[in-house]
């Protein structure tokens, strides 16, 4: 086979000899633009587990580099003069020249061709049975096809500049220093024997501030020297086309077209806070490979290839953009105590949790635990066991005169069982078994505030007076047998309504018994749904009235928190979103003038619902489409509900129009949480594909929220609490008809 190879970095020529290594009878060559010494950067950085992939996919390749690598241990993260160290992380640095010249060595052994200034002006005419773009960010590979490739670049906002240092760093060092003009973010890390990768960065407005944003190589080294003098010692800074650069963030719509495909930073980029990039690209070449040598044909193995690598690479690129949004927002955290800002830190990316980081640093982590629960007594009023700690999920949270015993909340969810508005046995035992599992609170579902308010004929209300002794019964069971805590959510469908039961057609409209549906403005949720009326303010006074009516049946029901529906495209959800509020009065326009009506609603609520208990308001945080509400727009929303008296803002995100398209994965939505939380100064609730108790601690922890509240996890387990509490060592005692089980400890067989 003939392959053609444009780029000669760490992807192109571990590609090359991979290739080589499965079938000496190939024949590759490489072409690099540039000449051997014009790499740019210092280090590179691989994780243990990188490593050991990489020793197994090519032994001898490995050998060679082994010796050359420096490893560590240990993360510094210098804030606010202190130094906080965690161990046990396992990295190792390598210098990109030293690397570069193995593979180039090894590759020529193989009987790769390697021609370096060898400039590929015309992929198009290259002939091969397979050509490899392997070229970067700037891909001549990829722009020749850009159409059946579908590149979409991210440019993000923050500023940072690569150089080198003498300067020995024997840990992984991060240090946070504010100046005059803002905040400045140091990564550095030690990859060889007399030298440290030195990587300052900060954002855009910071580094206009400082002058230096088309500054000079030397002016940048001078300002980056003297501002970080204390961690040089001594030591001079060393340039590289070290000059202000922004990230680009590459994803593809797709790899390969024909006998063409993409690899390494040409196909994907991830920020190099998570030491990924060329991880990733020598990775592709092992998958690659693997998958030619697999195949019966290259088009096949194109197609292998992608199809397994993708969502890899995916799960990497999500971990590396919440590690990049967690740089570009630090100074949200420049507030929070040293102990909480440096876990944060060290889980921002979401691939190590509370659990991980105590495997790794167990001290470090019970330090944080020993913290968080100090903090959580001077909270809740209530003494915290401290040695050892509760795990950060099971310490006590106040709002108001309510105490939740927990910080894991049973999501609402929509059950669609009721009979004009009744709950029933169903709801009885759902909601009761989950009390019973041991979560803090327990929120009903949905409920309507009026029959026209419901989304299907079988949601649960609160509109006639003898609902209240349907939701009392479960309320008591509660409050009696469990040490629970449970809330109620009022809301009102808007152009959601009237359809049919989920499990019949979701949001499809009825056939027959359907009834008008309201809205800000006449449009409907689909085109087969029916067309709302336009609210006037006589609509408006009546919806109050029933959130009034609704709120005072929920007090005399016994519950013990009251939660607004505002998301997911509801009635008032839909006056706060410019995708579906075009009104021209007073209650359209700006976001002030869309939360006109909602905060009408709080505010009567507020005054029905008795002061000692907390009110929550849930939010859609952003719309996950272009014209759409997004979170700068939440943060002015949540600015609101707090000065309306709101007590909890319950962070959800999307749902408002059927086209959205949500960028799914493990907590998506709590880093909308995280935002409103540090830069409203409101308590938050994380919802959104939270499901394991080490996605809970890390939250809780790292200070992204106040409470966590569950909903699939929860209708898998009802018990989901108490076996997180098992799984972690933690004594969560049993209602008393069960009480037998606080002396029998299980065992997996």
């Amino acid at each position: 086979m003939k392959v053609v190879i444009v780029g000669g970095g760490p992807a192109g020529l571990y590609l090359a000899i991979q290739l080589k290594r499965g079938d000496a009878g190939h024949s590759v060559v490489v072409h690099e633009r540039n000449r051997p010494e014009d790499t740019y950067g210092f280090g590179v950085v691989f994780s243990d587990a990188t490593m050991e992939e990489l020793a197994s996919a090519d032994p001898e390749t490995f050998a060679r580099l082994e010796d050359r690598f420096h490893h560590w241990d240990d993360i510094d993260v210098h804030y606010r003069g202190s130094v906080l160290s965690s161990t046990g992380h396992g990295f190792s640095g390598l210098e990109r020249m030293a690397l570069l010249e193995v593979l180039a060595e090894r590759a020529r052994e193989l009987g790769v061709d390697i021609r370096a200034q060898s400039d590929v002006a015309d992929p198009v005419r290259l002939q091969a049975d397979l050509v490899v773009g392997a070229d970067g960010v700037n891909s001549v590979v990829r722009e020749a096809w850009r159409n059946d490739f579908g590149p979409a670049i991210d440019w993000r906002p923050n500023k940072f500049v690569w150089m080198g240092t003498t300067r020995l760093f024997d840990a992984f060092t991060f240090d946070f220093r504010e100046d005059e003009h803002g905040l400045w973010r140091l990564h550095a890390y030690r990859y060889s024997e007399d030298r440290s990768t030195f990587i300052v960065e900060t954002t855009d407005a910071t580094l206009a501030r400082s002058g230096l944003t088309d500054a000079s190589e030397a002016e940048t080294l001078a300002h980056c020297e003297t501002l970080f003098a204390d961690r040089l010692e001594g030591h001079q800074l060393i340039a590289n086309r070290s000059i202000w650069r922004s990230f680009p963030t590459l994803t593809c719509a797709r790899w390969r077209r024909g006998n063409v495909v993409l690899i390494g930073d040409a196909a994907h980029t991830a920020h190099f806070s998570v030491g990924s990039g060329t991880k990733l690209a020598m990775e592709d070449g092992i998958a690659l490979a693997a998958a030619l040598a697999r195949e019966d044909s290259v088009i096949a193995a194109l197609a292998a290839y992608e199809a397994g690598r993708r969502p890899e690479v995916e799960s990497l690129q999500r971990a590396a953009w919440a590690s990049l949004q967690w740089f570009e927002g630090t100074e949200r955290y420049m507030e929070t105590a040293p102990l909480q800002f440096a876990f944060n830190l060290l889980t921002r990316s979401l691939r190590i949790t509370h659990e991980d980081l105590k495997h790794r640093d167990p001290a470090f982590t019970a330090c944080v635990d020993r913290w968080f629960a100090a903090e959580a007594a001077k909270q809740s009023g209530v003494d915290v066991l401290l040695d050892p700690p509760p795990p950060p999920m099971f310490t006590p949270f106040r709002l108001r005169d309510l105490l939740l015993p927990n910080r894991i909340v049973v999501s609402a969810m929509c059950q669609y069982s009721a009979e004009d508005g009744m709950p029933n046995d169903w709801h009885y035992v759902h909601l009761g078994s989950r009390a019973v599992g041991g979560a803090g609170l327990v929120m009903a579902e949905m409920t309507d505030v009026s029959a026209e308010g419901r989304i299907s004929p079988g949601c649960a209300g609160l509109y006639r007076d003898d609902h209240v002794l349907g939701w009392k019964r479960i309320v008591d069971f509660v409050h009696r047998w469990s040490p629970a805590r449970i809330g109620i959510q009022l809301g009102h469908a808007g152009r959601k309504g009237s359809t049919k039961l989920a499990w019949e057609g979701e949001d499809e409209p009825l056939e027959t018994g359907g009834w008008e549906v309201l809205a800000p403005s006449p449009i409907p949720w689909s085109e087969a749904n029916p067309i709302p009326r336009a609210m006037d303010r006589l609509d408006m006074e009546a919806v109050i009235r029933d959130h009034v009516r609704a709120a005072e049946r929920a007090m005399e029901a016994g519950f013990d928190l009251l939660e607004v529906h505002m998301a997911h495209g509801y009635l008032l959800a839909t006056f706060i979103s410019p995708l579906t509020n075009l009104r021209q009065d007073e209650y359209g326009g700006s976001v002030a003038n869309r939360m006109r009506f909602p905060l009408e609603v709080v505010d009567a609520v507020r005054a029905a619902w008795p002061a000692e208990k907390p009110l929550s308001v849930r939010i859609s945080a952003v719309d996950w489409t272009p014209g759409g509400q997004e979170i700068e727009d939440s943060l002015e929303v949540s600015r609101l509900l707090k000065a309306h008296d709101v007590d909890l803002v319950d962070v959800s995100a999307g749902q408002t129009v059927p086209f959205a398209k949500p960028r799914y994965g493990r907590q998506f939505q709590t880093p909308f949480a995280d935002r409103i939380r540090h830069e409203v100064g409101v308590p938050t609730m994380a919802v959104g594909n939270i499901s394991s108790y080490m996605d809970v601690n890390t939250i809780l922890a790292a200070g992204r929220a106040d409470l966590c509240a569950l909903a699939r996890a929860h209708l898998w387990d009802p018990y989901w609490a108490r076996n997180a509490a098992w799984r972690l060592g933690y004594k969560l005692p049993w209602p008393d008809p069960y009480s037998t089980l606080d002396r029998y400890t299980p065992r997996f067989e």
